[in-house]
């Protein structure tokens, strides 16, 4: 800090040269600043600029388009599962349907087949009866046959 001291006190500036020399170099150097910052405004930002305002309006349409195809992709998608969901349901009531029709011709064809099998069963169980009636009747003549002959041969 003593060293700081003495170089500060010993520093006396006795005339042109100081540590703010202001003269015809800090204008001319504030201008060329100037000069300069007005040639890369003019070459290299307003360009730049340009280009950077380009790129952002074609991101903001292509991004207004794709909303829009967005918006559009929804409504579709939502109309084409309402009408799905209504096919589906048309579909569930003609399979329903065709299930019950199929249902009342097998019913249908059952009665039938039954009705038909029992008219059969009845046929053969009455023939079978007058079979065996006449099988019984024969049987009954041979029997009175065969006992007519026992009884004449043991009467002999």
């Amino acid at each position: 800090m003593i060293n700081f001291l003495t170089l500060f006190f010993s520093s006396e500036v006795s005339g042109p040269g100081g540590l703010f020399d202001i003269d015809a170099t800090l204008p001319l150097i504030a201008l060329e600043f100037v000069l300069l910052m007005v040639i890369l405004n003019i070459i290299l930002y307003s360009p730049l600029l340009t280009v950077i305002e380009e790129r952002k309006e074609y991101i903001l349409t292509k991004l207004s388009k794709a909303s829009e195809l967005l918006a559009d992709a929804n409504k579709m998608t939502t109309q084409y599962e309402a009408e799905l969901t209504r096919v589906r349901s048309e579909a569930q009531l003609e399979i329903s349907n065709s299930q019950k029709i199929h249902k009342e011709i097998l019913d249908l064809e059952i009665t039938m087949s039954q009705n038909y099998l029992d008219n059969v069963l009845d046929e053969i169980t009455n023939d079978f009866e007058e079979k065996r009636t006449v099988a019984l009747n024969n049987l009954e003549e041979s029997v009175q046959s065969l006992c007519d002959d026992i009884n004449t041969r043991l009467s002999i």
